[in-house]
């Protein structure tokens, strides 16, 4: 089959090539702005860790600076410029930059398909940011950040893999050269020296091109309603396990290492829930054998769930959140390296 597609990914293949020359050359346009611009991204299609690795600059740079993220809001139903606030839901911003706000209300969060229109706008608000991280902006020719930050996972490194339909990328494999740190993203915590140094020969980094290594560190399960509260989720003995994102298989991995008896429903990247999902999501969880079980979702999918007229449907049930951060195993030299460009390109107010 995928040798069948080939002749579409060639074409696709083409048609990018064509389009970043363009860009190359400056005959299309490409705008910068003056203040510090991280992005974050890939070249495939997802399941690169952006959300996590967008939370973890947050974090390292919210005390320090104004930080404001802007995203591309994917299944939101708004259209155009918009800044999340205490009414938002995720109709409004979509459920990463809803996930955003509600675990950093301190910064501020804003979705624009349109990227320098986003940022501009950001730039004329009253609380202008020093630091803007771009979610999902990479293959964004007519921004240019002023930090490219490119993601690529461990298991499906972009320099083994096709452009769509024969692979997963959406962007041509030489389209990494623009950025200025490779992240390889979702490994072991123990990796050795030995495996990260075939790695760099594989993606073989451009002059002055640092790669890091980052891996997931899944945080204690937190309760989402008051059912939850009543069982510590501790004192479980089983799990339902429901998620809507581009790969589960890590978060699978995680709650079967807490619990013996678990049970899984998989949704879609980005899902949107309705009110079968949810009781579709509450007969499973009664169907499952325990006498003390809870129900477990990841923040992304807990994030579309807020504020949703169906939420209160599992209300009755222990709802619980497993939390998710990057940690970096040159964490030290990393952070200097993000630390290090805000320093130079920020401008006090």
């Amino acid at each position: 089959m995928r040798f069948l597609l080939l002749p579409i990914s060639l074409l696709y293949n083409i048609v990018l090539t064509i389009r970043h020359k363009l860009y190359d050359w400056h005959i299309l346009r490409t705008t910068r702005f003056g203040k510090p611009v991280i992005c974050v991204g890939n070249l495939s299609l997802g399941g690169t860790g952006k959300t996590p690795h967008t939370e973890y600059l947050i974090r390292l740079l919210k005390d320090q600076y104004r930080v404001a993220t802007l995203s591309r809001g994917y299944g939101r139903k708004t259209k155009g410029f918009r800044q999340a606030d205490t009414s938002s839901n995720y109709e409004d911003l979509g459920d990463e930059p809803l996930q955003y706000f509600m675990k950093f209300p301190e910064i501020q969060v804003a979705v624009d398909e349109d990227r320098v229109d986003g940022v501009r706008k950001l730039l004329k608000s009253n609380n202008i940011p020093e630091v803007i991280l771009l979610d999902d902006a990479f293959q964004h020719r007519k921004f240019k950040a002023g930090l490219n930050i490119l993601l690529t996972e461990y298991q499906h490194l972009y320099c083994d893999d096709f452009l769509v339909p024969t692979g997963t990328l959406r962007d041509v494999r030489w389209a990494a050269k623009r950025a200025d740190i490779i992240v390889v993203s979702k490994v072991p915590k123990d990796l050795d020296e030995t495996e990260k140094q075939r790695i760099v020969g594989k993606l073989r980094p451009r002059e002055g091109q640092n790669v890091f290594f980052s891996y997931l560190e899944y945080l204690p399960l937190q309760p989402l309603n008051e059912s939850a509260r009543q069982l510590p989720a501790e004192e479980a003995d089983a799990a339902m396990a429901f998620c809507g994102i581009a790969k589960h298989e890590p978060f699978e991995k995680e709650i079967k290492k807490h619990f013996k008896t678990a049970d899984f429903l998989h949704f879609a990247d980005h899902h949107p829930y309705s009110e079968k999902d949810v009781e579709d999501i509450t007969k499973r969880f009664a169907d499952l054998a325990g006498t003390k079980k809870i129900i477990v979702t990841t923040e992304k999918d807990a994030s579309r769930l807020q504020k949703s007229p169906y939420l209160c449907q599992l209300e009755r049930v222990p709802l619980y959140v497993l939390p998710v951060s990057v940690r970096f195993h040159e964490e030290e030299k990393f952070n200097e390296e993000i630390l290090n460009y805000v320093r130079k390109n920020a401008h006090h107010s």
